[in-house]
């Protein structure tokens, strides 16, 4: 007997919920109350961002493919390693990167360990011991969660990240304005970022948007910038440098967390 075909939407045949993920919830709006508590942290790179929602969206979206859950277990990982990176200012194995993190005293030992389980189901994905199907999504929902809580913990929001106003904004500006650029690093390329020229793109950002006129294309420019600082800062082998460096990220987010949409 033949069966009738899903509806056409827009773009084609509307998705079918997955018969083993359907039980989650009565429909797809419904995965919100299964997603909703893994909130993006807006003062987070824009990369560790960018990873952390896909996980999320992955997550909401098994229910109409199963085997997302465990793929957001695994893009949750590259989050979670960005993330190490940036705050250690090292590279190494996700696991490597934990413990460091735990020894530096910059993740504490319960959240470290909730994230043994996503590891594991990574490098077993990764050398193909498991399949796509092998978790759960009410507990690919707790794995990702337990990123979500790490990165949190190691990229807290910066410095007066909550005094948002303008006035507290040109107060930073002031101040920069009379802080000298690092003179040894003109010219001085760090992690790949060149950083007087960041330091233009940075002071131009600012001056539109204490002017009102930060547009689409200016604010592509801040999240490139904020992405630079990211690499740049812990690279930078002079403290006043590094300094004046760490205060531009601070008012970078400053700004950026103006125009971070909330989580879905």
């Amino acid at each position: 007997m033949r069966t009738s075909s899903p509806p056409a939407g827009p773009y084609g045949p509307d998705p079918v919920p997955d018969p083993r993920s359907c039980d989650l919830a009565p429909d797809f709006a419904g995965m919100e109350e299964l997603v909703g508590g893994l909130v993006l942290p807006a003062h987070a790179a824009a990369e560790v961002v960018s990873a952390l929602e896909t996980a999320r969206e992955l997550v909401r979206h098994s229910y109409y493919r199963f085997e997302f859950a465990t793929v957001a277990v695994a893009h949750a990982q590259l989050a979670l390693e960005r993330a190490l990176a940036l705050r250690l200012g090292a590279a190494g194995t996700v696991r490597e990167l934990i413990d460091r993190a735990v020894g530096e005293g910059l993740l504490p030992a319960d959240p470290a360990a909730r994230l043994e389980p996503g590891c594991r189901v990574a490098g077993l994905l990764t050398r193909g011991e498991v399949t796509s199907a092998a978790v759960l999504p009410l507990r690919a929902v707790a794995l990702v969660g337990a990123v979500f809580e790490a990165v949190g913990l190691l990229l807290p929001a910066p410095p007066d990240a909550g005094a948002d106003s303008d006035e507290s904004l040109a107060r930073r500006w002031e101040e920069h304005c009379r802080a000298p650029y690092p003179s040894s690093f003109r010219g001085v390329d760090v992690a790949g970022v060149e950083l007087i020229l960041l330091d233009a793109d940075l002071a131009a950002v600012t001056l539109c948007e204490l002017r009102g006129e930060l547009d689409d294309d200016r604010i592509a420019v801040l999240w490139r910038c904020i992405d630079a600082l990211d690499r740049a800062v812990p690279a930078i082998p002079e403290a006043y440098c590094a300094a004046y460096f760490a205060r531009w990220r601070t008012t970078a987010w400053l700004i950026a967390r103006r125009y971070v949409p909330a989580a879905i």
